[in-house]
This record gives C-alpha cells, structure tokens and sequence, in this order.
C-alpha cells in the first residue's frame, strides 16, 4: 500500500534523513518515534506529497507527486500537531465543511463526529474561540470527515488532558472512520497502548520494530535511564 524505498532529505545541504526505507501492507499501521528534530514530521510531509519525494514514495502503486487532488486526498491525509486558522471568524462547521470532497461522510456524519469528541455545542461558534486543547480535537474531527485510506496523526494528544488524551486513544483504537494509522508522538504510553509496529528515526537513520520495542534493552538503548516499564505502564524517571 505504501513504500518508501531510499529516501532522503537534506536542509541546507545537511542530511536530515537519510535511506530510509520501509513498506506497509494495506491495513497495517504504524507508530513514527525519535528525538525532537529527528525529522518525524518533515517524513510525514513527504509521505503526504507536501515535500517533494523524487519518486521515492509509492502509494498504492503511484509515486506521491503524480497523485493531485481528490483523489490523493482520498489516499492519503496529514493532521499537523498544532492547530491554525486563515480566517478566525469561520465557525466550527464551516472548518469540518472544508474537509467534505466527493465521497466523504455529509451532514449527519458531521454531528456525529462532533457529539463524539464533545464539540457538538460549539459547532456554531468560531474556531478562534476553542482552547488549544479543543482546537487539537477539532483537527481530529477534520480528519475523521476526510476519512482517508492512510491517515497520519503528528502530534494528536499535544495540548490535551488526560481525559481528552483518552478520548484520542479510543478513536485511535476503535474508530472505524479511521482506517489505516501512522502516528507521530512523543507519547510512550499512547505508543505502548495503542501497540503498533514502530519506526524510530535516530541520525538519519531509521530502525524498524515490528514487535519488541518495547523491551527493557531497546527503552534503555534510545532513552538511558528515563523510561522504565512498571505495572504494564511506561514511566517516565524524572
């Protein structure tokens, strides 16, 4: 469904990600980690077709930049990690309008998605209003309407609290508007509940775990001392 084979990508003649490459099946998800500026975010770009790719991305058999439109949008869907706005006076409903392309869920699926995700009583407001934390949702809710083939999350649980954390995890988890998932976090314990395979980008370089990260060895080679598993939680040793 999605390949990546060699792919790499230099800021100012400085390599930031370098032969990369790996290959999901259809339904397969997965969960994209690494240090702050590893490049989590700039691979996920390039995976959507915002960053040119050099026909190093495949998609469902079409390199990424040959795919425009609808139907690219239909493929593949990018929810950035902070929320923003052209226009502060759009209402809620307006913004989850401009996520509607041929085929996607209309009228009734709109309210459903808000009432999920507890915006409902704002539809009518303007999105400038939301708090970060519910302007985060409403990223959510847009990409739950454009309910793309592969949908990738950077960043979704930022700005929340646990109980909308939660809430993000039981979407993640059950939602069947979402199909296939790569995630982008810094969330271990969302990463270790959710249990996808996991790709970790170190010096340009990624490593990729279908099962056993999560081992006590692996915490200890990418985070020293700082991350432990207790009682079938991930803690941080602060």
């Amino acid at each position: 469904m999605l390949k990546i084979n060699s792919l790499g990508y230099d800021i100012k003649q400085k390599p930031l990600l370098k032969e990369i490459s790996f290959h999901l099946q259809k339904g397969e998800n997965l969960t994209i980690l690494g240090a702050n500026g590893s490049g989590k975010s700039t691979l996920a770009k390039i995976l959507c077709g915002l960053i040119p790719s050099e026909k190093k991305v495949l998609l469902a058999g079409e390199y990424i930049e040959k795919m425009v439109g609808a139907k690219r949008a239909s493929y593949i869907n990018y929810m950035p990690s902070k929320f923003s706005l052209y226009d502060p006076y759009i209402t809620l409903k307006e913004y989850l309008n401009l996520s509607l392309y041929k085929e996607t869920p209309k009228e009734k699926q709109l309210k459903k998605i808000l009432s999920l995700l507890g915006l409902l009583k704002y539809q009518d407001n303007y999105a400038h209003e939301l708090s970060s934390g519910e302007g985060q949702l409403l990223l959510l809710a847009s990409t739950m309407m454009q309910s793309a083939t592969i949908t990738i999350f950077d960043e979704p649980t930022s700005n929340l609290d646990p109980k909308k954390t939660k809430l993000v995890f039981d979407v993640l988890e059950h939602s069947n508007m979402l199909k296939q998932k790569i995630l982008i976090t810094h969330d271990l314990q969302l990463a270790y509940r959710l249990n996808y395979p996991i790709l970790y980008i170190e010096d340009t370089k990624a490593t990729y775990f279908k099962e056993g990260f999560f081992k006590e060895e692996t915490l200890k080679q990418y985070f020293d001392e700082t991350i432990m598993i207790v009682d079938d939680n991930i803690v941080e040793t602060l």
